[in-house]
């Protein structure tokens, strides 16, 4: 993947310019003198530069991981005598999207009224991690836990749905369960980007039965070991 960074837009004549640096997180990896125009790359962890499709007021990023992200910095100064020198800085993150939509395991077949809806979400690997959210009928619910992994920068989320069902779940004789992955930048910015993907699952569920408490359970062990012979 490449990507390119701009600089002020200035006229060469009549600004009188003497040149252009580029640093990353307070390193200097690129250098453009206007009287050479032959522009100095120097060796920057994450930054790879395509001289050919860089100049003096455009650099161009190649094969950008996560490692090109961070704060990158331009200064432009002025030719002699005053030397002028003007700059500025905005901070660059690369986001690394999840090859697939989250899935949802260890839904039942059937469900009644009093069951506990026990299911996990897992999203694919991203970075930074997913925010994972769970939607039951449409509804929002909390999820029980969450669990985040990291390998090699990536990272894998897992949540579980811990829900005990009531007679207005089971209203339409099926359960409809989302879960909904969410990957945005990590720093606050005017227009952030915004990745959403989700997965759902119906299953069926029957509002007429329900589930026998373990107080009726032992009620009827007990009465049947209380009859007389």
């Amino acid at each position: 993947m490449s990507c390119s960074i701009s600089c002020f837009r200035y006229d060469r004549e009549r600004d009188h310019l003497y040149g252009i640096t580029w640093y990353k997180d307070h390193e200097v990896f690129y250098k453009y003198v206007l009287r050479d125009k032959n522009p100095h790359v120097y060796d920057v962890n994450g930054v790879k530069v395509d001289k050919s499709r860089s100049d003096d007021q455009t650099v161009t990023l190649q094969d950008a991981n996560l490692h090109a992200s961070g704060m990158y910095k331009c200064e432009v100064n002025g030719e002699g005598p005053s030397f002028n020198t003007v700059s500025a800085e905005a901070r660059m993150e690369v986001i690394a999207l999840p090859q697939e939509r989250p899935t949802i395991t260890g839904e039942e077949k059937v469900y009644a009224s009093g069951d506990v809806l026990a299911l996990n979400c897992t999203s694919g690997k991203s970075h930074p991690a997913a925010k994972l959210r769970w939607f039951v009928n449409g509804q929002q619910v909390k999820p029980d836990s969450e669990l985040v992994f990291e390998q090699h920068g990536l990272y894998l989320t897992i949540s579980s749905l811990l829900l005990e069902l009531e007679p207005g779940h089971l209203a339409s004789d099926k359960i409809n369960v989302r879960c909904e992955a969410t990957v945005r930048t990590t720093h606050e910015v005017h227009d952030p980007f915004v990745d959403i993907r989700d997965t759902e699952v119906f299953v069926q569920g029957l509002a007429t039965l329900t589930t026998p408490s373990l107080c009726l359970l032992i009620a009827a062990v007990l009465q049947r070991f209380l009859l007389p012979v």
